[in-house]
């Protein structure tokens, strides 16, 4: 088994590696729009310090954060072969979807869609775990 924190992605908040491989499948843990900084892509404060979530932009960095972590295993977002998501408000199903949409046009993974009461931070829309597989 080979597990990875790369030290360019934000850090993990407990004791997991962001990507580990097992055989021919990788499994890249929960993943969020939050970058290095521990800042989050899709979330955006005005000057009266409201802030304003953007599902669309969170999916995207999502996915592009997973791509990367299947980077490090010599791997990318078409070895994936099952995702699990999981969205505070089931009212952004159709931006997220639409997002998703463009990353898997041909041959996509399985995939669920779960509701939960609330993410690791107040600005997170979204968090997704993938599975893929690339022999050896």
């Amino acid at each position: 088994m080979i597990g990875k924190v790369l030290k360019d992605k934000a850090q993990p908040l407990g004791a997991y590696c962001h990507v580990k491989r097992v055989g021919d499948f990788i499994y890249v843990a929960g993943t969020s729009s939050r970058r290095p900084d521990n800042t989050h892509v899709g979330a955006e404060q005005d000057e009266s310090g409201e802030w304003h979530l953007d599902i669309a932009l969170q999916t995207a960095a999502v996915l592009e954060n997973i791509d990367a972590l299947l980077g490090s295993m010599d791997a990318n977002l078409s070895h994936v072969i099952d995702i699990t998501s999981f969205l505070v408000d089931m009212e952004d199903f159709k931006g997220y979807n639409e997002v998703y949409a463009q990353y898997f046009k041909t041959d996509p993974p399985t995939r669920t869609t779960v509701a939960v009461h609330q993410l690791p931070h107040p600005n997170l829309l979204i968090e997704i775990k993938a599975i893929a597989y690339l022999p050896l």
